[in-house]
């Protein structure tokens, strides 16, 4: 199959999953073309199955913000034509489906029918697009996609509950390349000493993850079991958290990488892995924690409770329960055995969702979108 895969192409789930699937269908034979206005973060490697065309916006005085939609759906509707694409599979509603939509409508003047696959990953549904003004667009762009999926459960649940959706939404949940994790290095030493546990928070530190609720729940965990907090990635809360540590006292057990390429490498040498937000579509960072043998502890919120299953995996806590999220955390971290029990847990959970069992999922739905031509 010839898809078309229309993604952010930035260090957020989205994208990393968005990508990681191209290169796995391309791995499988399809030929994969990847449209946005800079090469993903993931694809460092382009194969004689890939390519990655770049969206142009051009600058004109005329306009405040730049029409990035116009000049999307003007390039796949280039692209199509170029590259005979069968399927367009585009990940978040809006901006991109909206402008998948747009380059259907000009492609069909031209007697030209390309169905649209559209995936829901989150932020496009409970925080952007039940916003007033973008509500109607999220709703007529999920209603005008051919096939619609969601990455969990609970993030179909509350798009039907906030859109009026027509469309039957079909939950596919993010998924983890196990074969590809990299082998442990020894780095560890540089992290924390061999008798201190490491304790890891990922994300983008927007609000949502509740970044000092990470420091809080550090904090009560290194008063009894000495350890070390690495906190990767960056954002807005980054500053916040860092003045938090300086007032608690605990600078020298925490560490700021910002964004890192070595995600891999400092979960595999880690211990715990902290999740507390106020939200998460699905939790691909507990996932990615679980894949290399890391439990989790986080909130029960979203779709965290598909992903970390409570006493198995991990731990699950009411939002901003942090005494409880550290009773748990140390209950896990103090017996090496119980520690051993809930790696072992974790990587079996992560096994579920590994991609072998979900990319013939996505290859079904691009099957039954390009059936759509022949009615």
């Amino acid at each position: 199959m010839k898809i078309a895969i229309v993604c952010y192409p930035t260090f957020g789930g989205s994208g990393v999953v968005a990508t990681e699937l191209g290169l796995e269908l391309a791995r499988r034979g399809h030929e994969i073309h990847f449209i946005t206005y800079s090469q993903p973060v993931r694809l460092a490697l382009l194969s004689p199955n890939v390519h990655f065309h770049e969206v142009n916006v051009p600058e004109y005085p005329l306009f405040h913000y730049q029409p990035y939609e116009l000049a999307l759906s003007s390039k796949l509707v280039d692209m199509v034509k170029l590259h005979k694409i069968e399927v367009l599979h585009v990940h978040y509603a809006i901006p991109h489906a909206y402008a998948g939509y747009m380059a259907q409508q000009m492609l069909k003047e031209e007697g030209i029918f390309i169905p649209m696959v559209t995936t829901l990953h989150g932020t496009d549904i409970t925080l952007v697009g039940n916003h007033p003004f973008y509500k109607p667009a999220v709703t007529f762009s999920i209603n005008k996609s051919d096939l619609v999926t969601s990455v969990s459960q609970s993030l179909k649940d509350n798009t039907l509950e906030l859109f009026s959706i027509t469309k039957e939404i079909e939950v596919i949940p993010n998924f983890i390349e196990l074969a590809k994790i990299s082998q442990k290095i020894s780095c560890r030493s540089a992290m924390a000493h061999p008798d201190e546990r490491i304790i890891t928070h990922i994300s983008n530190f927007r609000a949502v993850k509740r970044i000092p609720d990470v420091v809080e729940i550090f904090y009560r965990i290194q008063q009894q079991i000495p350890s070390k907090l690495m906190m990767v990635g960056d954002g807005p809360e980054k500053e916040k958290a860092e003045i938090l540590c300086t007032q608690l006292g605990i600078t020298d057990k925490v560490i700021f990488f910002g964004n890192s390429n070595e995600i891999d490498q400092i979960l595999q040498h880690s211990d715990l892995f902290l999740l507390p937000s106020e939200t998460e579509s699905f939790g691909l960072a507990a996932l990615e924690a679980m894949a290399c043998g890391v439990p989790v502890i986080s909130s029960n919120s979203g779709g965290l409770p598909e992903v970390n299953l409570e006493g198995y995996s991990g731990y699950l806590s009411e939002v901003g329960n942090v005494n409880e999220m550290a009773k748990n955390a140390i209950q896990i971290l103090s017996d090496p055995a119980r520690l051993q029990e809930f790696k072992s847990n974790a990587l079996k959970t992560a096994e579920k969702f590994d991609i072998q069992h979900i990319l013939p999922l996505y290859e079904s739905v691009y099957k039954r979108a390009i059936d759509l031509k022949k009615k």
